[in-house]
């Protein structure tokens, strides 16, 4: 499979899943989508995939949307909705892939990278790990789904603030979003990705149609 921005590779009945802009932060541009939407391809016809890990290689799990991709569509009003609408249809589909997905959040996940966070079933988070929504610090709104993901997740009065909070990461807010969106601690010496990839191998070493059938109820219940 041709993927510029992603790694992929199958081992153990795992498909393990990098985001490869280090130099970008991993930001969100039309290409990391696209290859993200080849990659539910590939989970999703390949019946020896039983979870699915989602790292980032660099600094950072994903500083939110390409600034750079930013500029150049959103003057063109049908060129940003064709990203607007790719980012949700692909989102929406990690969101619905038929194993469970975990996420080895390090640095930062920000805006997007928040959004890319709250589309798995379960995020493995470490010391480094800094989770924020930063839209409102550049006149944007949540457009991976976050406007509906977190408040189902946390509460729309939490939701609400973290928008609002326009430092780049405040103390309150970062401990709000860390407590809620994390579920498990990488130990001091296991980085993040290595917590997912044993969390996922216990996933997959389980996994059966009733798991994801289960977490896609609980989703449908908290709407």
């Amino acid at each position: 499979m041709d993927l510029a921005t992603v790694k992929l590779g199958v081992d153990g009945g795992i498909a393990r899943v990098v985001l490869n802009r280090p130099a970008q932060l991993n930001a969100i541009s039309p290409s990391l989508l696209q290859d993200l939407d080849r990659v539910c391809d590939e989970v999703e016809r390949n019946p020896a995939v039983r979870a699915m890990t989602l790292t980032a290689a660099g600094r950072a799990f994903c500083a939110g949307a390409d600034l750079k991709a930013v500029r150049e569509l959103s003057p063109d009003p049908v060129k940003w909705n064709e990203f607007m609408r790719l980012w949700h249809r692909v989102f929406n589909r990690l969101e619905a892939l038929p194993v469970p997905v975990v996420a080895g959040v390090h640095g930062f996940a920000l805006a997007g990278g928040l959004e890319l966070a709250l589309v798995v079933d379960l995020v493995v988070a470490d010391e480094s790990a800094r989770l924020g929504d930063q839209h409102a610090n550049f006149g944007l709104v949540a457009g991976g789904g976050g406007s509906q993901r977190l408040p189902r997740l946390i509460g729309a009065r939490r939701a609400n603030h973290a928008p609002m909070d326009r430092r780049r990461l405040s103390a309150r807010c970062h401990a709000m979003l860390n407590s809620h969106v994390r579920n498990a601690a990488s130990p001091r010496n296991d980085p993040s990705f290595c917590h997912a990839r044993t969390s996922a191998s216990c996933a997959a070493s389980s996994a059966s149609s009733g798991d994801r059938k289960a977490a896609s109820a609980a989703r449908n219940t908290a709407d």
